[in-house]
């Protein structure tokens, strides 16, 4: 919708001064736009103690921090935990490589009904106690959907028809470098140029330290 990278390192406020003062609302219209500062607030704080789940599939920190990364899950046929006691925190597919023999069955549960590959055997990968989400600085890492790419038996439909994969990531450009297995060094290279721009725009508004 606007050009921005997944994870833009804005609050809400700050991206809404940022909408409307580069008119990316429809025609360039502008409103009238007020954000209340937070006090004792800069951007380096982390909230890791949640007092109400954001989203029933959100159930806390860790499946936040791990969100920008496994949501593009949601574009391919691998399952990211909808309908287990983890969402967002694993990952697996009846025809993948399991990592430290991890399996999981997703079912029918409250905020997942009707997940994908429900009651089907995966195999995957558990990240829940990965205590190094928290202290690390990729705050969107490629490994995961790399790893499931190259370690599925059948690669064919890995990316669902409807498109959706290039709706989370933007463009065509991620999946077909997936597809070419091109390192994931190579490929953040090719971001610089895009992030580099986003940053100058970004200063013009930001709020915080």
């Amino acid at each position: 919708m606007h050009p921005v990278p997944i994870v833009y390192g804005m609050t809400i406020g700050e991206y809404g001064k940022m909408i409307n003062g580069e008119k990316w609302l429809e025609k360039g219209i502008q409103c009238k736009l007020t954000v209340i500062l937070c006090k004792n607030y800069i951007h380096a704080d982390r909230q890791i103690t949640l007092p109400i789940k954001p989203s029933p599939n959100l159930p806390n920190a860790r499946s936040i921090y791990l969100y920008p990364s496994l949501c593009l899950f949601e574009g391919t046929k691998i399952s990211l935990g909808r309908g287990t006691d983890y969402p967002f925190q694993l990952f697996g597919h009846p025809q993948l490589k399991a990592v430290d023999s991890f399996s999981f069955t997703p079912i029918s549960k409250p905020g997942a009904k009707n997940p994908p590959l429900i009651n089907e055997l995966c195999y995957g990968a558990f990240l829940a106690k990965d205590a190094s989400i928290f202290s690390s600085k990729e705050s969107f890492n490629l490994k995961y959907i790399q790893y499931a790419y190259e370690n599925i038996s059948d690669t064919s439909d890995f990316f669902l028809s409807n498109g959706f994969f290039e709706k989370l990531s933007g463009t065509a450009n991620l999946r077909k470098q997936i597809i070419e297995k091109k390192s994931i060094e190579s490929i953040k290279l090719t971001w610089k140029k895009g992030l580099d721009a986003f940053r100058k725009v970004r200063e013009k508004y930001l709020l915080y330290k």
